[in-house]
């Protein structure tokens, strides 16, 4: 299979439309559609998104003859998980620490955006934990 046909493989296999996905990659519909009909090939940074997005290697991408390692895919899924956990716990931790006196400062407030943010990250993992079950 070329790039094209795996990408559209790998879009299809994880429900997305073509729209979905190029909103997840910050790009337009159209330019999914071109690679998906073979006229251009992303960008390196996008290749490089592709490919984390969809858990597997860049070489399996572009190289017609890599194919996907589960077990890596696997590992990968597991270490995001591990890490997402203990995050959590992390984040559980800084909100007593903040919430301790009853007021929150403005430094407090600062330290509270970053943990949203963290917060948005890990729920991004677990989605993307979700979104590979459904498939193994």
């Amino acid at each position: 299979m070329n790039f094209a046909e795996k990408l559209l493989e790998l879009r299809t296999r994880y429900g997305y439309s073509q729209e979905g996905l190029a909103e997840k990659l910050g790009v337009s519909r159209q330019a999914v559609s071109k690679w998906e009909l073979g006229t251009t090939l992303p960008e390196t940074d996008k290749v490089i998104a592709i490919s984390n997005f969809f858990g597997v290697s860049t070489d399996y991408l572009l190289k017609k003859s890599a194919r996907t390692n589960s077990m890596e895919s696997l590992d990968r899924v597991i270490l995001k998980f591990l890490s997402s956990a203990q995050d959590m716990e992390n984040v559980s931790k800084e909100l007593v620490a903040i919430m301790a006196d009853g007021e929150i400062d403005e430094s407090e407030q600062e330290r509270m955006d970053m943990i949203l943010n963290r917060l948005d990250d890990i729920s991004n993992t677990i989605e993307d934990i979700k979104r590979r079950a459904r498939i193994s």
